[in-house]
């Protein structure tokens, strides 16, 4: 069940219908592509996810949203213009049939949405119980053995943590029942109300939803995985990726300028400063835990790292980020990379989701629970212990490693693979 029926839902939904039927690749998916490696020396042999842990079957997956406005997915989907026609008819009549549950929505925290599909609810806690229901109702009605939850709406405007109320299951209970609408976003409705009805949840945003005390002793009670945040499809996927080249080359680094330009629903939305400030914290806590001033002092004290996302709606979906990257080498001689990422931010994200549903279900199948760090590979701000100074792993080959232990792990091989 998808929170959000926009471009990257119906993106996502679209392309596995369209592969069910043998007319579409899921080009991007780790889990229906990539192989690993299991065993070693003569026992060695390269496998498929699927052939070493069980997953759900692309056929057997159904589909639901909540949304804000009343659009089905095949209405969504054509209005969203990231695929042609061409690519949505053959399964209109699957996509029509998905039509969005009243969203639990307050406009303050996304400005920039005017939907009318959504719940009057008195309270947050309201709003939990009726999303409770909508999940059971839903679970029922197509016949489902397990549900998993993902969040594929719009950024919330920055809700820093607050102990007082964030800190335990009993205290955000509290706030939930005396409609404390300042510090509780509807994003916790319904990661509660997924994990209160047994189900995973993802958070493909970077809301403060899921990486507080309280979902973290909510996931421990329910026995239920959770991750998060934020999608890593474009600039994000570079900047984790190439950081490591300057690193692991040992080139000094003075600053890092990125800027994107996007026209989507995402972009109007992050056009609010408010909303913003949320995807700012998000995207700037990549670098700093690649290139390191504690490891490398010479190399990387006092870098200049900025981020800029600009609204720009000729463009719609076709996200464009722009990296200047200044560098210093051999006696401080400084140097430039420029990297110009013209992208698609839906066909980036949709292959994501199926991976991360696929797996958060099966890690649930497995008894994991609480933070699943090994699915940080498709997430732009991984969850971390802070209580505990604990540092998130962004250096995407690391994640990788981590992916690739935790499957391994769960089809009971060897994670024999280190971090170094």
């Amino acid at each position: 069940m998808c929170v959000g029926l926009g471009a990257v839902a119906t993106t996502f939904m679209t392309g596995v219908l369209m592969t069910r039927k043998g007319l579409a690749k899921p080009v991007g998916s780790m889990t229906q592509y990539d192989k690993i490696r299991v065993g070693r020396g003569e026992n060695k042999k390269y496998l498929h996810y699927g052939e070493i842990i069980s997953l759900a079957n692309l056929n057997d997956i159904e589909f639901g949203a909540w949304d804000a406005y009343p659009a089905n997915a095949y209405e969504s989907a054509v209005n969203a213009e990231v695929l042609k026609e061409k690519d949505i008819n053959p399964v209109a009549d699957e996509l029509k049939q998905i039509v969005p549950l009243k969203a639990a929505f307050d406009k303050n925290y996304a400005n920039r949405i005017d939907g009318a599909n959504v719940k009057t609810c008195a309270t947050r806690w309201d709003m939990v119980e009726e999303l409770r229901q909508d999940i059971r109702d839903f679970k029922a009605a197509h016949h489902c053995d397990r549900i998993v939850v993902i969040w594929a709406a719009s950024t919330e405007i920055y809700v820093p943590v607050n102990e007082a109320v964030h800190g335990t299951m009993a205290s955000l209970e509290a706030a939930m029942k005396a409609d404390d609408r300042a510090n509780i976003a509807p994003s916790m409705c319904y990661a509660y109300a997924a994990l209160a009805e047994g189900c995973p949840f993802i958070m493909g945003a970077p809301n403060t939803t899921v990486d507080i005390l309280a979902m973290w002793e909510m996931a421990e009670k329910t026995k239920m995985p959770i991750a998060g945040k934020d999608f890593k499809t474009g600039q994000t996927l570079v900047k984790s990726g190439f950081a490591p080249i300057i690193g692991t080359r040992c080139l000094g680094l003075n600053g890092w300028f990125s800027t994107n330009i996007l026209g989507n629903r995402d972009g109007l939305v992050l056009d609010e400063p408010a909303n913003f400030r949320t995807k700012e914290v998000s995207k700037l806590s990549t670098l700093e835990s690649i290139l390191c001033a504690d490891k490398q002092p010479d190399l990387y004290t006092d870098y200049y790292h900025k981020v800029r996302i600009n609204y720009y709606p000729p463009r719609n979906d076709d996200k464009e980020g722009w990296d200047n990257i200044d560098i210093f080498g051999w006696m401080g001689y400084p140097m430039q990379i420029k990297i110009n990422f013209l992208c698609r931010d839906s066909i980036l994200a949709a292959p994501l989701l199926l991976d991360l549903v696929l797996l958060s279900d099966a890690a649930a199948r497995d008894g994991r629970y609480g933070t699943q760090r090994f699915l940080s590979f498709f997430l732009k701000s991984p969850m971390h212990d802070y209580t505990q100074d604990e540092i998130p792993v962004n250096h995407l080959f690391q994640q990788y490693v981590m992916l690739k232990n935790a499957i391994r792990e769960m089809g009971g091989y060897e994670a024999d693979e280190e971090i170094d």
